[in-house]
């Protein structure tokens, strides 16, 4: 659903980039497949949106391409999606900040040498700006683990792991 248009939203490069990812479920399922999930159940059980929601985001993402559909029928992130993890990366700090009192809920290191990144994901230790490929994200002070027994997926999430690795069969029957 486009924005209605009440000046000239076509020399607005924001105007543009929220009818691509300002949808409510957009940038969560972005996050998510940062995180490694790939398998269209995987991000209606994690996210517990609706399938029909779910299946329109997904079309409309692998439209603006944005992510790919793979024949195995899984979603992975384009070289375009993962542009979005600075600003993704911005809005878990900003949120860790201003929402969250105990504390950063994910720490992000550099997986090359262990170091925390920055807010602006640079390295502490070696000073680099840190791709998302070479993020190692886990749980940091303020994560709040769930009351219940984790599924499967949730506690493979929640383990210290590179991002955009895939969360496979395999990785979450043994996590946990």
């Amino acid at each position: 659903m486009s924005l209605p248009s009440t000046y000239a939203d076509r020399n607005c490069s924001l105007a543009r980039a929220l009818e691509i990812v300002g949808e409510r479920w957009t940038l969560l399922i972005v996050r998510d497949a940062f995180y490694g999930l790939r398998r269209f159940g995987d991000f209606a059980a994690q996210l517990g949106i609706p399938r029909a929601v779910l299946t329109n985001r997904l079309k409309f993402l692998v439209r603006e391409g944005v992510l790919a559909r793979e024949d195995s029928g899984e979603y992975v992130l384009t070289d375009k999606g993962v542009a979005l993890w600075p600003i993704i990366r911005t809005l878990i700090n900003w949120g860790d900040e201003f929402y969250s009192p105990a504390g950063v809920r994910r720490t992000l290191r550099h997986d090359t040498d262990g170091a925390r990144l920055d807010h602006e994901g640079r390295c502490e230790k070696c000073g680099v700006l840190v791709p998302a490929q070479d993020t190692r994200i886990e749980p940091g002070p303020g994560f709040q683990p769930a009351d219940a027994e984790p599924d499967p997926m949730s506690a493979a999430i929640n383990s210290p792991r590179r991002l955009l690795e895939p969360l496979s069969a395999s990785r979450t029957s043994s996590a946990g």
